[in-house]
């Protein structure tokens, strides 16, 4: 049964009466709480909430209803975001993602931290998220330290863009960690310095250097590469890559049946853009908590579905290899 009712009152003189549905003194079921949560959480607005609640039940939910959930949502949000990381996780993505809040009458940016992961069982996690004023080392430093207080252990590759800020913080934080520059961002960069007759082509080199067997091999190929384009006077460009290729062959150090995985953000730029879809229709935010409590409350439920629940990759050709190269050294 859902939707008003009235009661008839008991004829009762010295008992109590309860129906066999809501508790004394319960307005609402459990369950149904727990629904209007839950589709907040999976993505719902609160305005859609209101619309669905008054064609299942024919009312709307108050207001003083909505601000009790908010409340009872950001707890679980907050235990989220702060439970212990266990087990090792040999490579962890970072990124950032910009948002308008309104600060003192003024839109400003606001920038949330994002980290995801893949565990030693192959399967991927997404580890936190933190406010960050901007993506300058502070931030990045805060939100690591986060990451390595509750726990983060065993990272062998950081893949991300070249913020320096984000470089800089993890040779604090994870100084045994290798570095990986997004393949994707980088040919972005490059292709920036590029006339656009210029971009197919231009993109086809780049993707050539990554082509190659092994890191000898592409690191030949960036050197043909960059003469080419000297020759055809795209001296910024080929300045770029001179620069920073090598930034972006870390993977090369890896299993092959990983490269395809490592190489780029892709995983994570694909969460970002769901962060991106969910909160394009607010705008700018009241303040930076409101803002990181609805990106949270949406990679809590991505994390919650088939995405992690789904194998990534085999681990096992990693640690096989590690262990070759201990007994090799040993």
């Amino acid at each position: 049964m859902s939707g008003p009712f009235t009661p008839k009152r008991a004829k009762l003189r010295r008992q109590t009466f309860e129906t066999a549905i809501i508790e004394r003194y319960q307005r609402r079921e459990s369950s149904v709480e727990e629904a209007l949560i839950e589709m907040y959480l999976a993505g719902v607005s609160v305005r859609r909430v209101e619309d669905i609640t008054e064609a299942l039940w024919g009312a709307r939910v108050s207001p003083g209803t909505v601000s009790n959930l908010n409340k009872k949502i950001y707890a679980k949000i907050e235990e989220w975001r702060h439970r212990p990381i266990e087990g090792a996780h040999p490579y962890l993505y970072l990124d950032g993602i910009v948002m308008k809040r309104t600060w003192a009458g003024e839109v400003r940016n606001v920038s949330l931290l994002v980290a995801s992961a893949v565990n030693s069982n192959g399967y991927r996690e997404i580890l936190g998220i933190c406010e960050g004023a901007k993506e300058d080392k502070s931030g990045w430093s805060n939100f690591l330290r986060h990451l390595v207080d509750r726990g983060l252990s065993g990272v062998k590759l950081i893949i991300s863009d070249a913020c320096r800020g984000l470089v800089e913080s993890v040779a604090d934080y994870l100084p045994d960690a290798q570095w990986q520059r997004c393949m994707v961002h980088f040919y972005r960069n490059v292709v920036s310095h590029v006339p656009s007759t210029k971009v197919r082509e231009v993109t086809h080199m780049l993707k050539a250097i990554h082509a190659q067997e092994n890191r000898k091999a592409a690191q030949e190929k960036a050197e043909a590469v960059i003469a080419d384009l000297r020759a055809q006077r795209l001296t910024r460009a080929a300045d770029l890559i001179e620069e920073s290729i090598g930034e972006t062959l870390t993977y090369y150090g890896f299993p092959d049946s990983h490269w395809r995985k490592i190489r780029t953000n892709n995983p994570l730029e694909r969460i970002m853009k769901e962060i991106r879809r969910r909160t394009r229709v607010v705008g700018a935010f009241p303040d930076g908590q409101s803002c990181l409590n609805l990106a949270a409350s949406r990679l809590r439920h991505i994390a919650a579905g088939k995405w992690s629940a789904r194998k990534y990759m085999s681990m096992a050709p990693l640690y096989q290899e590690q262990h070759q190269t201990h007994g090799a050294v040993a």
